[in-house]
C-alpha cells in the first residue's frame, strides 16, 4: 500500500512483534495523531491571523466617505512635559470634533533620550506618561479604544535587547499591547456599502534594539514581507468589491533597508497598487513637502524629484474590469508632534484619497475644512487617475458634485465653493456657488456638496484651476481652505523638493551605504599608495626646488591646483613615519573594531562595532556572533571617514609640504646650500625677518590656516567621540583608544616634526 510509506519502519517492527490486526490499529492511531497535530497547527495559524485582522462595519453617514486621523513622532519626554500636556489638551477635543473611523499613531511614541540628547535608552516614566495621556485622550474623544493603533518607532526600541522582555516597554504600555495585538503586522478593514478600505500597519524594527545613533533605519525580513503581502492581499479574491489599500508605519522608504535576500517593501506596495503609505520619522525641520510618488522605474539610489519616472499610459484605453491595476503608490510623511504639533486627516471618498495636514502649534482649530473631490492635482496617481477619467471607472455620480468635509465646534451657517482660473497669471474667480449640507446623513460628520459642470474644467494644464472652500460659522467667523490646484482629467501638477527634502526622502540611504563606504576607502588608499608608488619607481624625484616658478605662473589655475595636490601627497610620502601611521590606521579601520560599547540596556555585556556593523550574539543564535545595524552605523562610519580621516590625510600632507617649501624658501634667502653654515643662515634669516615689513610669520599664513583647519578637525572628532562615549557607556582609554586618540596624536606629532624640521 503506497499511502502507508510514512509508517514503513513502525510497520516492520509491528509485523515482527504483533499480529496484523495490532499493526493496523497502531498505524491508524499514528495517522490520527498526525492529522490531529496538523489540525492544531492550522487552528493556531488561523487564530494568529484573526488576532491581527479586524473588520469594522462603518455605520451612518455621510455616504461613500470614511476618514482617519494620523499622528506621529510624539516623543513624550521626562525633560519636555509640554509635549504630553499639549497632546492631552488638543488631541482629545479634536478627535471628538473630527470623529474619525481610525486613529493611527505611527511611531516614536516616547523620546528615549537624555537631556543632552546623547544617551539613548528606554525610560519607563515616559511610557507610563504615554499610557496615562492616551487613556485620557481616548476618554475625551468619546471614541472606542479599539480604533486606535500605535506602531513602534526607532526611539521606542532604543536599547531593547529582547522584544517582549523586561526593557520592552512598548509591549507593556502601548495601545496595541493593551489590546493584546501582537505581531509586526496589523490590519483593519473599514466596510461601508460595497466599499472596503484596508489599512495595514507594519513594525519594521531590528531583532535587537540598538542604542542610538545606530538605530535609524527600518529593518525588514522575508517573513515580515510575506505577512505584509498576505494582509494586503486578503480581499483580492473578491474582485467584485471595490478596495482601497493604505499602509502605515514609522520608517519612510528612504530609511528602510532591504532583507538579507535583497527584497524590499516597495515591491510589495507596488504589487498591491497601494493608494498611499503613511509614515513618520522625518520631522518637519527637513521640510513640509515630504511626499514621494513611487513607480517601478524609480531609481535604486535616488529619486531627483517628487514625481520622477515617466508615467506609463499603457492600457489606458482598456476599460475592462479585468484590466491590470497600475503599479504605483504615494508615500506621505507627516510632520512631527514633537515640535510642529502636526496632525493629519486622511479621507477616502468613493475611492478618491485626499489628506489635510493641521498645525496645532498655534492652538486648537474651531473649524476644519477637508475637500474630498476634486483631488489635489499635485498628489494624484499619475497612471490610474487619467485612466479613471478616460474610462470613468468610478461611478459617474462622483464627478457630478464638489464635496467637502467640515468639522466645527460652532454651528456652520454657510459654505461657499470658489474656483479660480490662473491661466492669465492672475486669479480670476470663475465659479462662486453655495454648497448644501447633506441632511439626515450626518451621524459621523458633515458633508457639503455643490453640483457643477465638471466637463467645463477639463484642461490640459493640471494647475490652471484652483479650488477653495469658505465656511462661515454662527459667530460670523470665516474659515478658508488652502487654495489648491485640481485636474478633472487626472493630469498631475508638478511639485518639487527643496534640497533638504531631497536629501532625506529622495536619497535611498540604505542602498548607498556600501557604495559610499567603498568609495571613501578606495579614495583614502589611493591618496596614500599611488604617490608612494610614483615616488618609488620614478627616476626623477621632482622636488620643490626643481619647480620652475616662471613656468608655474603661466599654467592655468586647474593645472597649478593639480600640481600642488601632487606635491602635497608626494611630500607626505617622504615623511615615512607619518605615512606609515596613516596607512596602518586605515587598515585598522577596515579589519578591526572601532570601539567597544554597551549596545543595549539590559546587561553589562560589551559589543564591538566595525564598518560591517555591531558584533552581537542574539539569544536565538546561541554563541554565534552576527553583525547587525547595517546601514544604521553609517551615521558613525561615513562622517568619520569623510569629515575626519580624509581631511586629516590632506592636512597632514599639506603641513609637511608647507614645511618643505618653507625650508626651500630659507635656502633661497640665504643663497647657500642646505648643509652650509647653518647658524650663519639662521642669523641672516632672523635679521631679514625683523627687517622685512611682512616678516616670516606673515609669509607663513598657509601654516596658520592649516592650524585652524586642524582645530576644526579636532573639534569635529571630539564631538563624535563624546557622543559615542555617552551613547554606549564606554571608556575611551580602554574601549576605543585607537579610534579616539590616533587623529589628535597624528596631528600633534606632524606639527612638532615639521616645526623641528625647519629650525
Amino acid at each position: 500500500m503506497p499511502h502507508l510509506w510514512i509508517f514503513d519502519v513502525p510497520s516492520q517492527r509491528c509485523l515482527l512483534d504483533r499480529s496484523v490486526e495490532d499493526c493496523r490499529r497502531a498505524m491508524a492511531v499514528a495517522a490520527c495523531s498526525f492529522f490531529f497535530l496538523l489540525l492544531i497547527q492550522t487552528s493556531v495559524s488561523s487564530a494568529s491571523l484573526d488576532r491581527r485582522r479586524t473588520i469594522v462595519e462603518v455605520e451612518g453617514g455621510p455616504d461613500g466617505v470614511v476618514w482617519v486621523v494620523q499622528l506621529s513622532d510624539l516623543h513624550f519626554s521626562v525633560f519636555h512635559s509640554e509635549r504630553a500636556v499639549d497632546f492631552k489638551r488638543f488631541i482629545g477635543p479634536a478627535l471628538s470634533m473630527i470623529n474619525p473611523a481610525l486613529v493611527l499613531i505611527t511611531g516614536d511614541l516616547t523620546d528615549g533620550k537624555s537631556k543632552d540628547l546623547l544617551t539613548m535608552k528606554q525610560e519607563e516614566a515616559e511610557w507610563i506618561e504615554y499610557q496615562n495621556v492616551t487613556e485620557d485622550v481616548i476618554m475625551r474623544s468619546g471614541l472606542d479604544k479599539k480604533v486606535f493603533y500605535d506602531v513602534r518607532g526607532n526611539h521606542d526600541s532604543f536599547g531593547v535587547p529582547d522584544f517582549g522582555g523586561e526593557y520592552d516597554f512598548y509591549s507593556k504600555y502601548s495601545i496595541n499591547a493593551r489590546l493584546k495585538r501582537d505581531g509586526n503586522v496589523q490590519s483593519v478593514t473599514l466596510q461601508y456599502k460595497g466599499w472596503k478600505h484596508l489599512f495595514v500597519g507594519v513594525d519594521s524594527f531590528m531583532e535587537i534594539g540598538l542604542r542610538g545613533p545606530t538605530n535609524l533605519f527600518g529593518h525588514l525580513t522575508d517573513e515580515l514581507l510575506s505577512d505584509l503581502d498576505k494582509e494586503l492581499g486578503q480581499w483580492d479574491a473578491r474582485s467584485t468589491e471595490s478596495i482601497t489599500k493604505i499602509s502605515f508605519g514609522h520608517f519612510p522608504l528612504s530609511f528602510t533597508a532591504t532583507t538579507v535576500t535583497g527584497k524590499n517593501i516597495k515591491d510589495v506596495f507596488l504589487k498591491h497598487s497601494l493608494s498611499a503609505y503613511l509614515c513618520g520619522h522625518l520631522h518637519t525641520r527637513f521640510g513640509k513637502n515630504l511626499k514621494r510618488h513611487h513607480v517601478e522605474s524609480t531609481g535604486t539610489y535616488y529619486q531627483l524629484n517628487m514625481h520622477q519616472g515617466n508615467p506609463s499610459y499603457k492600457n489606458n484605453e482598456n476599460c475592462s474590469a479585468n484590466a491590470e491595476f497600475s503599479k504605483e503608490f504615494w508615500e506621505w510623511e507627516i510632520g512631527d508632534w514633537r515640535r510642529s504639533r502636526s496632525m493629519r486627516i486622511v479621507a477616502i471618498d468613493s475611492g478618491h484619497v485626499s489628506f489635510l495636514d493641521l498645525d496645532y502649534h498655534l492652538g486648537s482649530k474651531d473649524t476644519i475644512i477637508l475637500p474630498t473631490f476634486p483631488l489635489d492635482s499635485r498628489f494624484m496617481h499619475r497612471i490610474s487617475s487619467p485612466r479613471d477619467f478616460q474610462c470613468l471607472s468610478k461611478e459617474i455620480s462622483s464627478f457630478e458634485t464638489v464635496r467637502t468635509l467640515i468639522f466645527s465646534r460652532r454651528v456652520i451657517v454657510s459654505v461657499s465653493l470658489k474656483i479660480y482660473d490662473s491661466r492669465s497669471g492672475h486669479f480670476h474667480l470663475v465659479l462662486d456657488q453655495e454648497m448644501i449640507k447633506l441632511k439626515a446623513n450626518e451621524t459621523r460628520g458633515d458633508m457639503y456638496v455643490a453640483p457643477w459642470n465638471w466637463r467645463a474644467f477639463i484642461d490640459p494644464s493640471p494647475d490652471r484651476f484652483l479650488l477653495q472652500i469658505v465656511a462661515t460659522d454662527i459667530s460670523g467667523k470665516y474659515t478658508y481652505s488652502q487654495p489648491r490646484p485640481f485636474s478633472i482629467n487626472g493630469l498631475t501638477a508638478y511639485a518639487n523638493w527643496n534640497w533638504k527634502e531631497f536629501f532625506v526622502l529622495g536619497v535611498q540611504w540604505a542602498a548607498l551605504y556600501q557604495p559610499l563606504l567603498h568609495f571613501l576607502l578606495t579614495l583614502l588608499f589611493t591618496l596614500l599608495l599611488i604617490p608612494q608608488t610614483f615616488l618609488i619607481f620614478s627616476k626623477n624625484h621632482t622636488t620643490y626646488n626643481n619647480n620652475n616658478r616662471a613656468g608655474s605662473e603661466e599654467k592655468s589655475f586647474s593645472a597649478c591646483f593639480v600640481d600642488t595636490g601632487i606635491f602635497v601627497l608626494v611630500e607626505l610620502c617622504r615623511m615615512t613615519e607619518i605615512w606609515w601611521g596613516i596607512l596602518l590606521y586605515l587598515l585598522y579601520l577596515v579589519f578591526f573594531p572601532w570601539f567597544f560599547g554597551h549596545v543595549s540596556t539590559e546587561d553589562g555585556k560589551l559589543s564591538y562595532m566595525t564598518q560591517r556593523g555591531w558584533s552581537v550574539s542574539p539569544s536565538k543564535s546561541g554563541s554565534q556572533n552576527v553583525y547587525i545595524g547595517v546601514p544604521d552605523i553609517m551615521v558613525i562610519v561615513l562622517p568619520h571617514l569623510g569629515f575626519v580621516v580624509l581631511p586629516t590625510v590632506l592636512v597632514l600632507g599639506a603641513i609637511v609640504a608647507e614645511a618643505r617649501a618653507y625650508r626651500a624658501h630659507l635656502h633661497s634667502l640665504s643663497g647657500k646650500k642646505e648643509d652650509d653654515h647653518y647658524k650663519e643662515r639662521k642669523r641672516y634669516v632672523k635679521f631679514r625677518s625683523f627687517s622685512d615689513a611682512f616678516g616670516i610669520w606673515s609669509r607663513r599664513w598657509i601654516r596658520k590656516l592649516l592650524f585652524i583647519i586642524c582645530l576644526l578637525i579636532l573639534w569635529k572628532h571630539w564631538k563624535q567621540c563624546r557622543a559615542l562615549v555617552k551613547a554606549y557607556d564606554m571608556n575611551p582609554f580602554v574601549h576605543s583608544p585607537v579610534y579616539c586618540f590616533w587623529i589628535p596624536l597624528s596631528l600633534a606629532y606632524t606639527i612638532y616634526r615639521t616645526s623641528a624640521h625647519v629650525k
